[in-house]
């Protein structure tokens, strides 16, 4: 009896052990599923919200490097609601946008790895749309004009560097 407990207590540890070890999953640089030891990036099991999932993924050296809600937990086939932030391997912002049923919906804003903003505009349904802003990394305004339908339309400016 000892020997048959002691090995159910084994047994179900082991089961945790590679049931825990199956909850990551690792990237490489493009993003394809690969092993521990080629990972640039990893995703901890998401926690279930709603009817969807709070989807983390980190870089290898422990900083997040994504975090929103998808209505979907398979990798690359995400659909994302509301807010979604990207970060630089350094922790600044890199992408902070908003999703509605998946697609770019309201302020879409990138940074430069300084933490200083590169881009800022809008889109509806996934779409460009309204007032468009790029930034020179000294944080000058670069360019500016406006989308409709991801077009650009009527007088773009552009302006130097130094300026």
């Amino acid at each position: 009896m000892k020997i048959a407990t002691t090995f159910i207590v084994v047994f179900v540890g082991m089961l945790s052990y590679t049931t825990n070890a199956q909850e990551t999953i690792w990237f490489d640089a493009n993003w394809q599923e690969t092993s521990q030891d080629k990972a640039e990036y990893y995703r901890p099991v998401p926690k279930k919200i709603k009817e969807g999932f709070w989807i983390v993924d980190y870089y290898n050296n422990g900083q997040i490097q994504m975090e929103g809600y998808s209505t979907v937990n398979k990798p690359g086939e995400e659909e994302f609601e509301g807010l979604v932030v990207y970060y630089h391997a350094n922790g600044n912002f890199f992408h902070k946008a908003n999703y509605k049923n998946g697609k770019l919906h309201g302020v879409r804003m990138v940074y430069y790895e300084t933490g200083n903003l590169k881009e800022q505009g809008n889109y509806v349904e996934g779409k460009r749309q309204g007032n468009w802003k790029t930034f020179y990394e000294n944080g000058k305004i670069k360019e500016k004009g406006k989308y409709q339908n991801s077009e650009k339309v009527g007088v773009w400016k552009t302006f130097y560097k130094n300026l």
